[in-house]
């Protein structure tokens, strides 16, 4: 009888929990920045205008919790330095330790502007936003195409999809945080449904995305998707997480299609907002939590147990912990200094 043994070594996994949350979070900021930069133009009184509030709340809360995650992922804070330090402008991530901070600040300042109801203000840092918002989307989806060792990233489908289901989430993101507005910058009912169609938009682009990159693989253009069908049919940690995450991104899908006459109830909208977003970080939990118990090279698993301390459970209950106190805070604030912002009534 001959004995064939297989060893599989240990090995650490590149992106640790905290990653899913940056990326779920600045994703969210993007989708925000884009939508708070029309609504900044919208007439007084008009459906667009009434989301600015909502908005804006949303893109303030991204903005703050996103670099925390970011920072928490690179083990040392101190390490963010060397960034600087040692600059070099042909990785993506030394870009982003510039466009950031940038976005950051100019994603601030347009927020500190609606508080202090500087309309002008507000629309001279439009075009400043919109450029940083997709220069955060294009830096944070190369970041996963450039790596070719797994040829499921390695595709300009993933920041496309990265882009999309962030915005997705960002609608989700608003849907819950419009319930905890004071009265007077709620949004009705016609901007709710505003939110919903755009909301909808959306999931109808990354369909599109979808089929395009199913029949790119098909046609032999796009070696990500065969990788997909690999992935699915050898690995059951891959399978579980992505059919998870589709399964759930559909039936939530299909929630937003049948609330035409339910997003007055806010009980809805607390599920539904919840649902997308929750459907959002699925994917990137898939994308980049279960992509990592396959092993790039030979045979095996690369075993991974997500801990229950900083580094997993408690960090990503953490940053929750985190955007539920900076929402508490922003909207006790608007309750305090209702003169400070603008009456969008």
């Amino acid at each position: 009888m001959q004995i064939t043994e297989l060893l599989t070594p240990h090995y650490e996994v590149a992106w640790l929990p905290w990653a899913v949350q940056y990326f779920f979070l600045v994703g969210v900021a993007t989708g925000a920045a884009l939508l708070v930069s029309v609504c900044a133009f919208g007439q007084r009184g008009s459906a667009m205008q009434r989301l600015l509030p909502v908005a804006v709340l949303t893109l303030a809360v991204s903005t703050l919790a996103a670099p925390v995650s970011l920072l928490a992922d690179l083990h040392q804070p101190a390490r963010f330095w060397h960034f600087y330090a040692h600059f070099t402008p042909w990785s993506w991530m030394s870009r982003g330790a510039v466009l950031l901070p940038l976005f950051v600040v100019i994603a601030l300042a347009f927020c500190a502007a609606w508080w202090l109801g500087k309309t002008r203000w507000m629309r001279g840092l439009v075009p400043l936003l919109l450029l940083s918002a997709l220069s955060i989307t294009v830096y944070s989806g190369a970041e996963l195409m450039v790596i070719r060792a797994r040829p499921l990233w390695n595709t300009l489908w993933v920041p496309v999809n990265l882009a999309l289901t962030g915005w997705l989430a960002a609608v989700g993101v608003m849907l819950v945080v419009e319930r905890f507005l004071p009265a007077k910058l709620r949004p009705d009912a016609s901007a709710l449904q505003v939110l919903r169609s755009i909301g909808l938009g959306v999931a109808g682009l990354l369909l599109l995305v979808v089929l395009a990159w199913a029949l790119s693989g098909v046609l032999g253009w796009s070696p990500s998707f065969n990788e997909a069908l690999r992935l699915f049919s050898e690995f059951p940690v891959w399978r579980m997480t992505m059919l998870g995450s589709a399964v759930f991104g559909a039936v939530v899908v299909g929630a937003l299609l049948r609330g035409r006459q339910r997003l007055n109830a806010s009980g809805y909208t607390l599920v539904l907002g919840l649902g997308l977003a929750a459907a959002a970080w699925a994917f990137r939990w898939a994308l980049f939590m279960g992509i990592q118990g396959v092993p790039k090279f030979g045979a095996g698993l690369y075993l991974y147990h997500m801990p229950l301390g900083g580094d997993g459970l408690l960090g990503m209950l953490g940053v929750a912990g985190l955007c539920v106190a900076l929402v508490a805070m922003a909207t006790w604030a608007l309750e305090v200094f209702p003169e400070r912002h603008p009456q969008t009534a």
